[in-house]
């Protein structure tokens, strides 16, 4: 059984207020939304919760035994952030940022650094972990705010572009001279010949990139396929193709010593979205840290 906090204070709510209508707009969600929340919890308990007609909501018998289960933990559960978080001084001092791993390990760092001397009454605390992740924790409220890519909708989440990265070329180390600095750009076409180390098929980011790769009539060949951009790095710098990956690892690819070119007719984008909790009062410390990560994004080759 895998039954959320959101989940029992979507209920609760709904018992409270005996309308699904009041219980959203408390929560800042839409009816619809909330509707989804209390089914998400049907389906995890394995049984129905109301009994609704045109005009009341009751519990029924399984709802009546959940309640009391449903505060205790909701209870709990508060008093022990209390507990963990101190004082409200203590909570607006710490931000959680949640992020994929080669964005907490290219870019992140350099901004957090510089965060750290602008703002040096906040303390960051980052969580690398996958894009789905990445929504969880954002919607769970166990990250203040969240960056990925390809971050999908959800019932509570907001999300926006923050900003772009261009798809790049990396080659191996080579004796051209290339190898640690930035080349001129490059048309895909030039890819044509080039053995390729890429991400599995079904990853957001190699999709947009298998688009272009069919428009030369190698979509979906048989490459070595790896899980994660920091291995396709390392695969590359091992001299076992090139690949093409987004902008964002580009200082990690020039302090690897290999050849790097922006790849154009036509230039792609990525962007990276900024996800957080809808409804909530956002810390003033988590806008100026996305702002942070916009503006080194900014500096990369566009």
């Amino acid at each position: 059984m895998n039954v959320s906090t959101r989940q029992l204070h979507a209920f609760l709510e709904v018992t409270r207020l005996q309308s699904f209508a009041k219980a959203a707009e408390q929560v800042h969600l839409s009816p619809s939304g909330m509707s989804m929340l209390v089914k998400e919890l049907e389906d995890q308990v394995g049984a129905r919760l109301f009994d609704r007609t045109t005009r009341s909501i009751t519990l029924t018998e399984a709802g009546r035994r959940l309640q009391p289960v449903a505060e205790r933990v909701v209870g709990e559960l508060r008093a022990l952030g209390a507990v963990l978080d101190g004082n409200e001084a203590a909570v607006r001092s710490r931000l959680l940022v949640a992020a994929t791993p080669m964005i907490s390990a290219s870019l992140l760092p350099e901004v957090i650094r510089g965060f750290a001397q602008s703002h040096p009454g906040v303390q960051v605390q980052l969580s690398d972990v996958e894009v789905g992740t990445v929504r969880q924790r954002v919607l769970d409220g166990e990250a203040d705010i969240g960056f990925g890519f390809f971050v999908k909708p959800a019932v509570g989440l907001s999300r926006q572009p923050l900003c772009k990265f261009r798809l790049m070329r990396i080659s191996p180390p080579d004796a051209a001279h290339t190898s640690g600095q930035l080349s001129d750009s490059q048309p895909w076409s030039r890819l044509k010949d080039v053995p390729l180390v890429t991400l599995p098929s079904g990853n957001p980011i190699q999709v947009v990139i298998e688009k272009q790769l069919s428009r030369l009539g190698l979509a979906h060949q048989e490459r070595p396929r790896m899980n994660l951009i920091g291995t396709l790095i390392g695969m590359v710098r091992a001299g076992r193709g090139s690949a093409i990956v987004p902008s964002f690892a580009l200082e990690e690819c020039l302090r690897q010593g290999l050849g790097v070119a922006m790849l154009r007719e036509p230039v792609v984008h990525l962007d990276l979205y900024l996800a957080y909790r809808r409804g909530t009062q956002q810390k003033p410390a988590a806008m100026a840290f996305a702002e942070a990560l916009r503006e080194a994004a900014v500096r990369l080759p566009a």
